[in-house]
């Protein structure tokens, strides 16, 4: 992503300031600190509060524009589906290792058809926590993923995995489309 460049009154340009200090990275990271405490005391909130805000001054982050709308509905339809992918590929992978039979892992190329950072972003999440596959890289250029996929006897197991990852995308879609001004998906 290219950074955000201002053009000074003298015609040279300079990257653009982000406000270091933003209310969500703060919320967030204070919930962390926290749960790594355990507790929720007043001296911990404030402690938690001030390492956030410090954290924010050190490493500071360009404001995150998630670029999508929110369907509620959809939502939950994809997070359920997510699930029992999970569940699914659980069995399947205790499957293969209890049995110790000859497995054939691939790497198997997943071109994506939107051309969003954040689909591709979280498509690779939401495949990786799947268990039995694993991206293994994420060509941003392209919107190619690949990954390793456990138990791909032939082309057409690798196809089948393939299909499946192009419709969890085309369910991030419907539950996170792009707003109105953003791309559509190519």
């Amino acid at each position: 992503m290219s950074p955000v460049t201002r053009t000074r009154r003298d015609g040279t340009s300079r990257p653009a300031r982000h406000r270091a200090v933003q209310l969500p990275a703060v919320v967030v990271l204070t919930l962390v600190w926290l749960a790594l405490w355990g507790s929720v005391a007043p001296l911990y909130v404030l402690g938690g509060v001030l390492v956030a805000v410090g954290t924010c001054l050190v490493f500071p982050l360009p404001p995150v524009d998630l670029a999508a709308r929110v369907r509620p509905l959809l939502l939950l339809a994809l997070l359920g589906r997510f699930l029992v992918d999970v569940v699914r590929a659980s069995v399947q992978v205790s499957r293969v290792v209890l049995t110790r039979g000859h497995v054939r892992n691939a790497v198997v190329a997943v071109d994506l058809e939107s051309s969003s950072d954040f689909v591709l972003t979280l498509v690779a999440a939401m495949l990786s926590l799947v268990p039995g596959s694993v991206v293994v890289e994420a060509r941003r250029s392209t919107h190619t993923l690949y990954l390793h996929v456990l138990d791909v006897p032939d082309a057409e197991a690798a196809e089948a995995f393939r299909r499946s990852a192009l419709e969890l995308e085309q369910r991030v879609l419907a539950a996170l489309p792009p707003r109105a001004s953003e791309e559509v998906p190519a």
